[in-house]
């Protein structure tokens, strides 16, 4: 690319003209790969100094941003120091849109986010989230929520002394937008070592929880994060148990009917069912007491392969529980695998008296041999464990799915209190593993 040689530039003028050209060039994903891969990353980085050029950097960098692959490039240059003096020594109530898009993409690199923590010495979160309650700034907090999404323990441990002050925001915040992503924030947090029951006990999570969850509520990304946190929550034995008795499974069935178009709510839905199913404390309620169990029968066919997985492996152990339940499952399975071959006898009319002797000795009239496809007992094994081993049923820890004081007073949040008010002494009742699967399945919003 030959304007990479006017890049810097002593001619300020020329040098404008240059970025705006290759700014022009950024929508295309072709040449925004080019322009990492000639080296020009680090010079546009630079450039981020000069005040005459930083709003076209900025909106150049932003766009190379969008890229998951080259986000990580951004670890080996100083901008994400650069964006956080931007951030938290900006005088105005709101930081420059530019600088803070830029962030909140960034802050979906684990790389990145490591690095935005790091200023100042490890003071990074603590410093953002002081800008974001001061001003109520939504963008921030956004922000703030895509860094908690990794789950790295380093990450993850820093938000531990902000639980209580989250939780607090749930019961007390009016703006939408700014309690959507300190939602999201809290439910991120999914770590063995916080009592959320204690957090849910002191805020009154579950009669908030309930009031949330509208089946016909217009913000949709609300009830997303309101779904979501509900699985964080089920990850503990207690809270699940405090959850499944509070009519919480039919309101949540209610809202898979309504938003049955929405892959997300509903995989968020079909995840909370199996963290309900794994606890031995909610597993027959869920099971003997509402139709949950029918839904993701029908689930098992939905379009998504991630609905299709989760069901799969909670319908797993549903089976293992329950026998009555275990034939419907074990039929379902066998319609669905033989769908084509059923929906073809089904539709023919057939005459046994009319019909010529079969040409092979296995084969069926119309030619289906019903071997090939194997009987109810074969199709089960697919899905079911080895004999001997078991499904790990003791409901403590599920396996790997592959997830102030006054903040409305619009002054600095109290950063100094007890930071481990919500630790749990002991890990037991927590799904360690919850992390992975809540967080493969969010995307930058």
């Amino acid at each position: 690319m030959k304007v990479a040689r006017l890049i810097p530039s002593h001619q300020a003028d020329l040098l404008n003209i240059t970025l705006r050209l290759l700014l022009n060039l950024s929508f295309d994903r072709d040449i925004r790969a080019q322009i990492v891969r000639i080296g020009l990353l680090p010079k546009l980085v630079d450039l981020i100094d000069d005040e005459n050029q930083r709003l076209i950097c900025l909106c150049l960098l932003y766009h190379l941003s969008m890229d998951d692959r080259t986000k990580g490039y951004f670890t080996y240059t100083k901008c994400n120091q650069n964006l956080m003096k931007l951030i938290i020594d900006c005088k105005e109530e709101r930081t420059e849109p530019e600088v803070i898009a830029l962030a909140i993409n960034l802050a979906l690199n684990p790389g990145c986010a490591e690095q935005l923590l790091e200023y100042k010495h490890g003071k990074g979160l603590k410093l953002l989230m002081k800008k974001a309650y001061k001003y109520k700034d939504s963008l921030i907090m956004k922000m703030i929520k895509n860094i908690s999404s990794h789950a790295s323990p380093d990450i993850k441990s820093q938000f531990v002394p902000y639980v209580g002050p989250l939780g607090e925001t749930l019961i007390t915040e009016k703006d939408e937008v700014f309690l959507t992503e300190a939602v999201g924030t809290l439910a991120n947090l999914t770590m063995p070592d916080i009592d959320y029951q204690a957090l849910m006990d002191e805020y009154g999570l579950v009669e908030w929880i309930k009031s949330k969850l509208k089946p016909n509520s217009a913000d949709t990304e609300l009830t997303l994060n309101v779904v979501v946190l509900v699985g964080t929550l089920c990850a503990d034995d207690a809270c699940a148990e405090v959850l499944a008795k509070s009519d919480i499974i039919q309101i949540l069935i209610d809202l898979l009917h309504a938003q049955q178009e929405d892959d997300e709510i509903v995989l968020q839905i079909c995840y909370v069912f199996y963290q309900l199913c794994f606890h031995k404390s909610t597993r027959n309620v869920i099971i003997k007491n509402t139709e949950a169990p029918a839904y993701l029968i029908d689930l098992m066919q939905d379009k998504n392969k991630e609905v299709r997985r989760v069901c799969d492996m909670t319908l797993e152990i549903i089976s293992e529980c329950d026998n009555d339940w275990a034939g419907r499952i074990k039929h379902a399975r066998f319609r669905n695998h033989n769908q084509t071959w059923l929906e073809t006898i089904e539709g023919q009319q057939i005459s046994y008296e009319d019909d010529e002797p079969s040409p092979t000795g296995n084969a069926e009239p119309y030619g289906f041999d019903p071997m090939s496809f194997g009987d109810q007992d074969d199709y089960q094994d697919q899905f079911g464990y080895n004999e001997g081993d078991g499904y790990p049923l003791d409901g403590r820890e599920s396996p790997d799915m592959n997830h102030w004081n006054s903040i409305n007073s619009g002054g600095d949040m109290d950063i100094d209190r007890e930071p481990y008010t919500y630790m749990r002494d002991d890990y037991m009742g927590m799904d360690i593993d919850a992390a992975n699967f809540t967080q493969a399945q969010r995307t930058a919003r």
